[in-house]
C-alpha cells in the first residue's frame, strides 16, 4: 500500500513538473504579440527558433489575402492573428481575424462607417494605429473616427465610442495602449491635442488630459504626432511617457496629472519611446529627426537638467529604435542602419543597406534584428558592434506595417497579404 501510495505521488508530481515545464518552454517563446512593439513595448520577443531565410517558396505556411488598405500591425493572441482595415477612400473601417494554424479568415467585420473621410497623406492609410489584445477582447482604434472593443471570440462590438473630435490633418497614426483598467488613447491633431484614458470594460472615461504644451506656432500642422506612448516606472514611480510635437510629456497613468515635460525642435513625433532602467530615449519625428537620451527623474520642465545626449543624424522619423545590451539599433526612412552607443549617443557603425524606403520598425528576436523595407525586401543582421547581414528575404510586395512575432514564427503583413513565416520541418 505504502509503494503504491509513493508512486502515486511520484505520478502526480511527474504530472505537475511536466505542466510547469511546459509552461515555462511557452512563456520563453512568447505566443503573443499583444501590442504595437509587442509584448515589452520595444519591439523585443523572447521567442526563439525564428527563421532567417524565406521567400514566396520557402518557410511560408500560410498566405492569405487581406482588403483594403492599412498599415496597422499585426498582433496575435493564442490561435488568433488580427489586423485593421480600410477601404481606400476612408469610408469603412474594420477588422479581420486570421487563424494562426491555418490561414482561414475567422472574422472579418466592418467596425465603422464614416460619411466624410479625413485627408490624410498618400502615405498613410484611414487605418494606421495597431490594436491592443488581451484575453478574450480586442481594442481597435482607428483615431477621430473611433475605438472599439470587441469580443475576440465571437468578433461582436462590446462597446465603442466616437465622441473624441481631432482633425489628423494626415492621418492618425498613434495605437492604443493597456495601462491595469486602463485603455490609454493620444490623439495629437491640427486642432486638438489631448490625452484620454477609457475604463477598458465600459468605455466610459476616466481622464482626459488637454497638452500643456508651448508649441511656439498656430500651425496646426506642426502640433500633430502619431506616436504610441509606453508606460515605465523609474525609482518606485510609474509613469506614462507619451511623446508629442515639439515635447514629450510625463504624466501619471492613473490619473492624467503631468510630471515633467521637455522640449525639442521637431514636429510629428512617430517612434515608442525606450527605457533601460535609466534612461528613457524619444525620436523626435519630423523636421530633422533627433534622438533623445532622457533621465525621467525629474519635475515640471526638464529641457536644461535632465537631457544626457541628443543625437542628430541618421534619425529615422518612422520607424522606431531597438535597445539591446546597450546599443540603440535603427534604420532611418531612407535606409541607413545605424548603431549608437546607449550610454554616449555616440556612433559605433552606419551602413547604407538599400536606396529603399523604410516605415516598419525594426524587431530583435532570437537573437537577431529583422528590418523590412518597403520593397518586401527583410534584412536580417546581427546585434553587434560591426554590420553583419545575415540574410536578405524578398516577398512579392512591400512591408509598410512592423514585423509580429509569436511562438516560432514571424507574421508579417503586407499591402495585399499577411503571411506566417517559420522554419518548415525537414
Amino acid at each position: 500500500m505504502a509503494a503504491i501510495k509513493i508512486r502515486s505521488l511520484f505520478s502526480a508530481f511527474t504530472c505537475v513538473a511536466t505542466l510547469i515545464s511546459t509552461a515555462m518552454v511557452a512563456s520563453a517563446e512568447e505566443p503573443y504579440w499583444n501590442q504595437f512593439r509587442g509584448p515589452h513595448a520595444d519591439g523585443t520577443s523572447k521567442a526563439t527558433g525564428l527563421p532567417v531565410k524565406w521567400s514566396e517558396k520557402e518557410n511560408i505556411v500560410w498566405k492569405t489575402p487581406i482588403h483594403g488598405r492599412a498599415w496597422s500591425s499585426p498582433v496575435v493572441w493564442k490561435d488568433q492573428v488580427w489586423v485593421t482595415t480600410a477601404t481606400k477612400d476612408g469610408k469603412e473601417l474594420g477588422v479581420v481575424c486570421v487563424d494562426m494554424n491555418s490561414g482561414k479568415i475567422l472574422h472579418d467585420k466592418k467596425i465603422f462607417d464614416v460619411e466624410k473621410p479625413q485627408y490624410i497623406d498618400p502615405s498613410n492609410s484611414h487605418a494606421s494605429s495597431t490594436p491592443v489584445i488581451e484575453e478574450g477582447r480586442i481594442y481597435v482604434h482607428y483615431g477621430a473616427y473611433g475605438t472599439a472593443c470587441l469580443d475576440t471570440k465571437t468578433g461582436d462590438v462590446l462597446w465603442s465610442r466616437r465622441d473624441y473630435p481631432c482633425n489628423h490633418w494626415r492621418g492618425a497614426g498613434s495605437s492604443p495602449i493597456i495601462y491595469k483598467n486602463l485603455l490609454i488613447l493620444q490623439f495629437d491633431g491640427y486642432d486638438y491635442q489631448y490625452v484620454v484614458a477609457l475604463d477598458k470594460k465600459t468605455g466610459k472615461e476616466v481622464w482626459k488630459k488637454d497638452r500643456d504644451i508651448d508649441y511656439k506656432t498656430k500651425n496646426g500642422d506642426f502640433k500633430k504626432a502619431f506616436a504610441t506612448p509606453r508606460v515605465i516606472e523609474h525609482e518606485g514611480r510609474v509613469q506614462l511617457i507619451s511623446p508629442a510635437a515639439k515635447a514629450t510629456v510625463s504624466y501619471n497613468p492613473l490619473t492624467g496629472d503631468e510630471y515633467w515635460k521637455f522640449y525639442y525642435p521637431q514636429h510629428s513625433a512617430a517612434n515608442r519611446p525606450l527605457y533601460d532602467g535609466e534612461k528613457i530615449y524619444i525620436g523626435t519625428g519630423f523636421g530633422k529627426a533627433h534622438l533623445y537620451a532622457v533621465s525621467p527623474s525629474g519635475k515640471g520642465d526638464v529641457t536644461e537638467s535632465h537631457v544626457k545626449w541628443i543625437e542628430q543624424k541618421g534619425i529615422p522619423s518612422k520607424p522606431s529604435q531597438l535597445l539591446i545590451d546597450g546599443m540603440l539599433f535603427m534604420v532611418d526612412d531612407k535606409g541607413i542602419a545605424s548603431c549608437l552607443d546607449a550610454k554616449t549617443g555616440k556612433l559605433i557603425w552606419k551602413e547604407r543597406m538599400a536606396r529603399s524606403a523604410f516605415s516598419a520598425s525594426p524587431i530583435y528576436a532570437d537573437g537577431k534584428i529583422y528590418m523590412a523595407d518597403k520593397t518586401g525586401l527583410t534584412r536580417v543582421i546581427k546585434p553587434s558592434k560591426k554590420y553583419e547581414e545575415l540574410a536578405a528575404n524578398k516577398l512579392d510586395d512591400g512591408c509598410i506595417s512592423s514585423l509580429a512575432v509569436a511562438g516560432k514564427s514571424i507574421i508579417l503583413r503586407t499591402p495585399t497579404h499577411l503571411y506566417r513565416i517559420e522554419n518548415k520541418k525537414p
